[in-house]
């Protein structure tokens, strides 16, 4: 039996534990709150996420205690909040991952002031070789997964044959298929910038604008990723492959997309502040779009529309204002 060490108790965390378990391998899940604990305990469900999900509790132990969580862990799933990594983190002693099997990230979002990914700060604060990381991508939202409907995963690694293969085999089921991709780097840069995308494109549906404009923000946005990337990780990559482009149009259009539903709210008059407030969840690109726009200082990549959105919620731009030069940008 593989064991996990599952990070987070937000509805991602919620739905990969439903995969890993009903897979048959333990999941010891740390969660923050004592009382999402004592609830999983007596009732196997999370009380905050994807609450119709029941946990086997003979394969799911729930804990406060994150040391205890990682232990005797084969694997570390990361799915707590960016901007939650470090302090989360740099509670574990310094050689505490060195004999996993692998730490994946199932964060698509940037360490906060250090802007950098999560694997590369994960190599960095724990020592470990790359071959050792891999982050979970794809067109697939926990809610979907939770309705057990048909969703596509893809783990990057650069050892696509060792830990990327052996952790898709922990993820394939009738209603996941997972595939392995050496693209460690642009996966995870991509899964950071799209939820920027989704996040525009939210502030444009929340000022008026249609189906049309949005098509047309998305096909800039792959331009504007396939930029980017080229110049912080230079090398051949297809970014009409899932990985990239699906989970860029599932969080650019989704319903479930939390993403979008933050800048639609922005864009509808609302504070950053009481956007956050009402959503009670973390929205990644909100944190991100400061991090790529510092990155980009060095870099002068040409990127419109991830600029439109940092002069929206950090320079407080009016959003009809913004995006009136914005659209002018756009081919």
């Amino acid at each position: 039996m593989e064991k996990i060490a599952m990070l987070g108790g937000g509805s991602w965390a919620t739905a990969l534990t439903k995969i890993l378990s009903e897979n048959g391998a333990r999941v010891d899940w740390w969660l923050r709150s004592k009382d999402d604990v004592q609830h999983l305990l007596r009732t196997g469900h999370n009380p905050r996420y994807l609450s119709s999900v029941l946990f086997d509790r003979n394969l799911v132990f729930p804990t406060t205690d994150l040391a205890d969580a990682v232990a005797e862990a084969d694997w570390l799933v990361l799915a707590v909040p960016a901007a939650f990594v470090q302090p989360v983190l740099d509670k574990l002693g310094r050689d505490a991952l060195r004999h996993k099997k692998g730490v994946i990230s199932a964060i698509k979002g940037m360490i906060p002031g250090k802007n950098i990914l999560v694997t590369d700060y994960v190599q960095e604060r724990f020592r470990l070789p790359a071959a050792q990381l891999g982050v979970i991508a794809g067109p697939c939202h926990a809610e979907e997964v939770a309705l057990e409907k048909q969703s596509y995963l893809t783990i990057g690694s650069p050892d696509v044959s060792g830990l990327g293969s052996a952790f898709c085999q922990l993820l394939r089921n009738r209603y996941v298929s997972a595939h392995p991709a050496a693209d460690l780097d642009g996966i995870e840069y991509c899964a950071v910038m799209k939820n920027i995308i989704a996040l525009t494109g939210g502030i444009a549906h929340g000022l008026g604008y249609g189906d049309n404009f949005l098509a047309v923000l998305v096909s800039n946005a792959v331009q504007e990723i396939r930029r980017f990337l080229q110049a912080i990780s230079p090398q051949p990559r297809d970014l009409s492959a899932s990985a990239y482009l699906g989970d860029l149009l599932v969080t650019a259009y989704s319903q479930f997309s939390r993403n979008r539903t933050f800048g639609n709210m922005v864009g509808r008059g609302y504070s950053v502040k009481s956007a956050q407030l009402e959503m009670n969840m973390v929205a990644e690109g909100y944190y991100a779009v400061k991090s790529i726009h510092e990155l980009n200082k060095q870099l002068k990549v040409n990127m419109p529309i991830t600029t439109a959105a940092y002069n929206i919620l950090y320079e407080r731009i009016a959003p009809a204002v913004e995006l009136e030069i914005l659209k002018e940008k756009l081919r």
